[in-house]
């Protein structure tokens, strides 16, 4: 049976980087993965360019970017290898990239930088089973690290293996066709790890079809807006963009809303976020014969101003009858009431709405919940009450923002964790007999 010092179950982004690093250790290394491709969520990312972390990332606290039952628990991993540490790597390769927006990095050329790079890294001495099945995983070892000792057995589709440290890296939920899976859940189930609830996040946000018919219309719009969902204290809100979609809303703004949003809580929407359109309406109509919709295309794009003039922002969440200022703004905008006008700029800046559900993990970029961190060391990312047993990467319940925070935490935890495995025990692997 070929032995290992360690197996990592996963070659997405988390799983990759932990391999590389423990390598240079001078640790035996092997990569399990179910799928037949390598890193495929990284090929996809940042429209096939990879947006692969966020210079943003503030050091010193930074949970503030991430969610879970506990994102403090990040905040260590984070803080030892942090977005420069990754930038320094990425430069090293010569892979040439730039910001995008608010601290986000990508590939100037593609995706597929960053998979090369984590595979030169790992090298020739990293062994790599694709595409392979784990079918059972057995622990026989004890709280301690005998050097001779080999804690897990794994049954897998390409025969059996031990090791003395296996890392979980499979990932959450989200988007299945490109090989998600629960692997990782039912391992930590398996050995009494507690696992919180998963859900999609990072996700569109969908409507009743028929509420939302008014609407439907505008799929393809797109704008700058402030979002906001909870109340007082739990109240969160992002200034991105917002797209309209045919069964409800997407784009950034909305993508990021969602981790934190809660079914049955409305949207709080401006969608003018930049301009006081009362005091503009009022000024347009001293100087404007034009239509109402025609001078609030100057601040919104014409279909969203017809629509809104037209008192569709009105009828969601449920078709309902136009208001009484509706028919006073289909007309030039020197002939509508001030109080029309006041009522206009008041839907546009306080539009509320409120979801009927998300387009869930076929559609969702991450997902929130998973392996409780209060089981886990935040120094190694070792279980507490199960040794030579680690999570990393999405697996576990920290999420990110939108913008390249969570490949970063991919990076930062497999780096803890590679930092943390046991050093080399010595025993030999027949790397002849091993299939790549």
């Amino acid at each position: 049976m070929l032995e290992f010092d360690v197996v990592i179950l996963g070659a997405g982004a988390a799983g990759l980087f932990c391999a590389g690093a423990a390598a240079r250790r001078g640790l035996r290394v092997l990569v399990i993965d179910h799928s037949q491709k390598v890193a495929e969520k990284i090929r996809i990312s940042g429209g096939g360019r990879c947006n692969f972390t966020n210079r943003d990332l503030d050091v010193r606290a930074p949970q503030r970017h991430f969610l879970g039952d506990n994102p403090q628990f990040c905040r260590s991993a984070l803080a030892r290898y942090t977005p420069q540490d990754f930038i320094s790597m990425v430069q090293r390769h010569g892979i040439a990239f730039h910001e995008k927006h608010k601290g986000q990095l990508f590939c100037d050329h593609s995706a597929e930088d960053i998979i090369g790079m984590l595979l030169a890294e790992c090298g020739e001495s990293v062994t790599r089973w694709q595409p392979c099945s784990v079918k059972s995983i057995i622990f026989s070892g004890s709280s301690a690290y005998p050097e001779s000792v080999c804690n897990y057995e794994i049954d897998t589709s390409h025969g059996p293996v031990r090791c003395r440290s296996l890392v979980v890296a499979t990932g959450g939920l989200s988007i299945p066709k490109i090989g998600a899976s629960d692997l990782g859940y039912r391992i930590a189930t398996q050995f009494g790890i507690d696992v919180v609830p998963t859900r999609p996040a990072l996700v569109p946000l969908t409507f009743d079809e028929v509420a939302w018919q008014p609407l439907a219309g505008l799929a393809g719009v797109a704008l700058p807006v402030r979002v906001a969902t909870g109340e007082k204290k739990q109240r969160v809100e992002f200034l991105e963009d917002l797209l309209f979609t045919h069964r409800g809303l997407s784009g950034p703004g909305v993508l990021q809303i969602s981790s934190f949003w809660q079914p049955g809580q409305p949207l709080h929407i401006d969608l003018a976020p930049d301009v006081n359109l009362h005091d503009e309406l009022i000024q347009a109509k001293r100087t404007s014969r034009k239509r109402t919709a025609n001078e609030l295309a100057r601040w919104l794009p014409a279909r969203l101003a017809d629509a809104a003039c037209a008192g569709a922002l009105c009828q969601t969440p449920s078709p309902a009858p136009a208001p009484a200022w509706v028919a006073a703004c289909d007309r030039p905008i020197c002939d509508v009431p001030d109080k029309s006008l006041a009522q206009l700029a008041e839907v546009v800046h306080h539009w509320q709405v409120t979801p009927n559900g998300t387009e869930g993990y076929r559609k969702a970029e991450v997902t929130a919940g998973g392996v409780n961190t209060r089981a886990l060391s935040q120094q190694t990312m070792e279980a507490r009450q199960q040794p030579g047993l680690y999570f990393i990467g999405e697996v576990v319940d920290i999420t990110g923002w939108l913008g390249g925070y969570n490949f970063q935490w991919a990076w930062s935890s497999a780096h803890a964790c590679a930092e943390a495995l046991p050093g080399p025990a010595g025993a030999s692997t027949d790397a002849d007999a091993v299939t790549h």
